[in-house]
């Protein structure tokens, strides 16, 4: 039993590598992340701030190392909140042409499985030297802007500078605390000025969620299963829902993101966009709509469907999370664009934003990275540092990187799933269909353990979102399989 952890990380060792991943660095990377981690910091530049004095916190999961964002908010006399958000300046320590490049440029994004998680950079620099952990000296990017209280945007701006994390939280004590469940987390109440920056920034939240949601972004209640390890052993499938604290957090997130395509498109430079497309399953939620009684239009509408997935919220809280599972995987994974200033974007259908890129995760995703070197060419009047053939190239590269990823990280869960819940072979279980197609039908369970498997005898006749009670078969740990009849 205690070699579950040791057997699951063989299992993602195995599959990131038939995928074309490298799960380890090559020993050139590894000698320039130890040169850094022993050299001297880098200096300040020319327009570098220095923000240092400012209450800057973050907020992520316990076990998060590899921190890329910090915020800090300010009241204004007109009624207005100055945000700021500062973005791990990582830029500054992956030159361009380095084995750390080469590496980060071949996979593309941190892989995130049930064993561990293999790092986009080595360590050195992820875990240290360009996150911006707390009670140190670090560079960021910063992308500021003065939300009005009707969640309008405006006065935003992005410049470098020089921050310190003053306080590393964790989302669950921070979201039960705003929500009243639990008193101020130790770590906040320990330093003067958190508690009150806490609330500030959750009214500015607050704001921005209710502009996006008037223009028609969707607002799912989606939940992640995490692996729970007790001495290298599975012990568990732990769900974890969103709480307001994540909610803060990805509002931040998404309002920094459109600010930095719109700065881009300001400066003349092309971005790299993401982008959700007009969903191709639409008829489908149209009909999942009809069930519950609403009639949405023939032809895709943000906006119709952000008003029923409200409506469904408030009259089925217990039923809303798996409609939004049901959704979200018929609206379809997103995808990387380029942009070029003048022309028009495709949007992202989720969010009803135009201008939507990354940028606030570097230490992860290697798009973030690359928009970062194009935010420094702007702010220091040079031309795009890639030409428009790289940038094509890029978009498509990251897409497809991102999308093996996800499988990657998906067979491995499926592979945790299956040595948890192998003990309950002819079990029954009520679940939910998750996917439908000429390649097979998944459902997942709708109680614990929540595990997602194929449906291999009974599945004619069956669509996303449909309930359906299914019986446990077979599992397979290598391969990841988990095989229910209906």
């Amino acid at each position: 039993m205690s070699r579950h952890r040791n057997d699951l990380e063989a299992i993602a060792r195995r599959v990131m590598t038939e995928r074309g991943f490298l799960p380890d660095f090559s020993e050139a990377a590894r000698r320039e992340a130890r040169r850094t981690a022993e050299g001297d910091r880098i200096e300040d530049g020319p327009g570098v701030q220095d923000l240092r004095g400012l209450l800057w916190f973050s907020i992520d999961n316990a076990d998060t190392r590899d921190l890329d964002q910090l915020t800090v908010a300010e009241r204004l006399d007109n009624g207005g909140i100055r945000l700021r958000v500062a973005i791990a300046d990582v830029d500054a320590f992956v030159p361009a042409r380095s084995a750390i490049e080469e590496h980060a440029h071949h996979n593309t994004t941190s892989i995130y499985t049930a064993a561990r998680t293999f790092p986009m950079l080595p360590e050195e620099l992820s875990t240290d030297a360009t996150s911006l952990v707390e009670g140190e000296d670090r560079l960021a990017m910063v992308v500021e802007m003065v939300i009005a209280e009707d969640g309008s945007t405006d006065g935003s701006d992005i410049y470098r500078a020089r921050v310190r994390n003053h306080a590393k939280l964790v989302y669950q004590a921070v979201g039960d605390w705003l929500e009243g469940a639990d008193p101020l987390p130790e770590k906040a109440e320990a330093v003067p000025g958190i508690a009150e920056q806490l609330r500030l920034n959750d009214e500015a939240a607050d704001r921005l969620r209710r502009r996006r949601h008037e223009r028609g972004a969707l607002n799912f209640d989606t939940s992640e299963v995490r692996p729970v390890f007790h001495n290298g052993s599975l012990a568990d499938l732990a769900e974890e829902r969103k709480d307001r604290a994540k909610e803060m957090i990805e509002d931040f997130m998404i309002t920094a993101n459109g600010l930095t395509a719109s700065f881009l498109e300001s400066r003349g430079l092309p971005s790299l966009r993401r982008v959700v497309r007009t969903p191709r399953r639409w008829p489908r939620i149209v009909s999942l709509a009809r069930g519950h009684g609403t009639d949405l239009p023939p032809d895709p509408s943000p906006k119709a469907l952000a008003a029923f997935l409200e409506e469904r919220r408030k009259a089925d809280p217990e039923g809303f999370p798996e409609l939004s599972l049901s959704v979200v995987k018929l609206l379809g994974s997103g995808e990387y664009t380029v942009d070029q200033p003048g022309q028009p974007s495709p949007g992202h259908f989720g969010l009803a934003a135009d201008d939507y890129t990354h940028s606030t995760a570097p230490n992860r995703r290697y798009p973030d990275l690359v928009t970062q070197r194009m935010l420094k060419a702007a702010l220091a009047g040079l031309p795009c540092p890639y030409d428009a053939a790289e940038l094509e190239e890029l978009a498509v590269h990251c897409t497809v990187r991102e999308d093996e990823a996800n499988k990657v990280e998906r067979q491995v869960r499926k592979s945790a799933a299956a040595l948890l819940i192998a003990p309950r072979i002819d079990d029954w279980f009520d679940a939910i269909v998750t996917g439908a197609s000429e390649k097979g039908t998944w459902v997942r369970t709708s109680s614990r353990p929540i595990v997602e498997g194929r449906v291999v005898h009974g599945h004619h006749g069956l669509d996303v979102g449909d309930r359906v009670r299914v019986r446990l078969v077979s599992t397979d740990v290598e391969r990841g399989f988990i095989d229910f009849v209906r």
